[in-house]
């Protein structure tokens, strides 16, 4: 590492790293669905896709390990923030192209790859990179420009696609945002390229990509072999089916017109409902639900996690029910649903810790766990679509509703305390 970079401070590069880690995040999971709806492409075709893309960031651990062999953690965040910029500047210039979805996709699941890569550079050069004082000490910043990235998406971004929309239309429109949030990557890219700290990665000398893989074999086995893993699997799957799937249509049903059951919401109005209202919401959300699942434990808490992950259900049913006219309403619901999302996120993310990823090998069966929970997601988003063409919006919620039995059924069965569990055959291998 450079002397100039050792000795710069953190908030030269913490804020820059984790809004460069939030934008493609953003740009893949809540942009393009805003686009395709934008572009009027069929609902279930749509959810297929945005099932599809997202499953880099659930087998992510899968390639996380390797990364290790790079000369640095800093190459690969600004070699993985360019790709991303390269994706995202290839989806503004297929919007212009007769077969505009497929490339788009493609282009998309470059984004996702490069971005889910980046994730695991950018959280291991933080941690590589500060002390454990320094750690706690920047972890706000950390969370706070991820969430200016999900502010500047979600509300900025969408606006300004809004008003473009109707100067300009819609491909322009669109084509100029991912312009735009290419534009962003490579500023970012090239400013980090600077400021990012040279951290080395600690590799043995005879260290080999076979060595790696053996590595990460073992650790797979060991995650197999936790006491009642199978039902934490499946636990951990159905945590998020309801919210993954009313995630999912929710946007497409603020969009739909009202002829066909929809809000008839504009872009800019979803960007504003999202963007201001919901993104304090989440982020109040998530605050209380921590210091709540602290004060009473997770096992006695857990339910009332469960039932809070599942309000946006109920705020989708009342307004696909009541089909309000007044945007104050809308927001207000759409509020209720972001806080509950924030604060029922907790409960996961604390059974991953407090309970999966206990053990020898923490740091990677907390990286498998949360990789597990990530397919779900991926399989929720890519089955909602389907099943909303065939139940239709306002039975689409009840249904959404009805799936979070079987995870309250679950928690009255799968441990939520950890249970030590034997170590296999002595081996010499490293923490993955």
């Amino acid at each position: 590492m450079s002397t100039a970079a050792a000795k710069r401070s953190p908030m030269f590069w913490v804020p820059s790293l984790y809004l460069a880690q939030g934008l493609p995040f953003f740009a893949v999971n809540l942009i393009a669905q805003q686009m395709l709806i934008s572009m009027e492409v069929p609902n279930a075709l749509m959810t297929r896709c945005l099932g599809v893309l997202s499953i880099a960031w659930g087998i992510k651990w899968l390639w996380s390990p390797f990364l290790e062999l790079a000369p640095s953690k800093k190459s690969i965040v600004v070699t993985f923030q360019l790709i991303g910029c390269g994706g995202l500047a290839l989806v503004a210039f297929a919007l212009h192209l007769p077969i505009f979805l497929v490339v788009c996709i493609a282009a998309l699941g470059l984004v996702s790859l490069a971005s889910a890569t980046h994730d695991i550079a950018s959280d291991g050069l933080y941690i590589a990179s500060l002390d454990k004082k320094q750690q706690a000490a920047y972890a706000g910043w950390q969370g706070a420009f991820f969430n200016v990235a999900r502010y500047i998406s979600a509300g900025g971004l969408m606006v300004l696609a809004d008003a473009m929309e109707k100067s300009q239309g819609v491909v322009s429109a669109w084509s100029t945002i991912f312009a735009v949030l290419s534009g962003a990557m490579l500023v970012i890219g090239l400013y980090n390229a600077w400021a990012l700290p040279g951290t080395r990665n600690v590799v043995s000398s005879d260290k080999s990509t076979a060595d790696v893989g053996r590595t990460l074999w073992h650790v797979i086995q060991e995650f197999l072999r936790k006491p009642g893993v199978w039902l934490a699997i499946a636990f951990i799957i159905l945590f998020r089916a309801s919210e993954g799937q009313v995630q999912t249509i929710g946007p497409i049903f603020l969009r739909a017109a009202r002829d066909v059951g929809g809000l008839g919401l504009s872009t800019g109005e979803v960007g504003w409902a999202y963007g201001t209202a919901g993104t304090i919401a989440f982020i109040a959300g998530s605050i209380v639900g921590g210091y709540f699942a602290a004060w009473l434990g997770l096992k006695r808490a857990m339910v009332w996690l469960i039932l809070a992950m599942n309000l946006p259900s109920v705020a989708f049913v009342f307004l696909s029910t009541a089909m309000p006219t007044h945007f104050a309403v809308i927001a207000a619901a759409l509020s209720l649903e972001m806080f509950g999302y924030g604060f029922g996120f907790v409960g996961v993310i604390l059974y991953l810790m407090q309970v999966v990823s206990v053990g020898r090998y923490q740091t990677a069966h907390y990286a498998i766990g949360s990789g597990v929970m990530g397919l779900g997601m991926s399989l929720f988003r890519t089955i909602s679509g389907d099943i909303q063409v065939a139940l239709g919006y306002q039975n689409f919620f009840l249904w959404g509703l009805a799936c979070a039995v079987p995870v309250l059924i679950l928690a009255r069965f799968v441990p939520l305390e950890s249970k030590p569990v034997e170590p296999a055959a002595p081996a010499q291998v490293a923490e993955a």
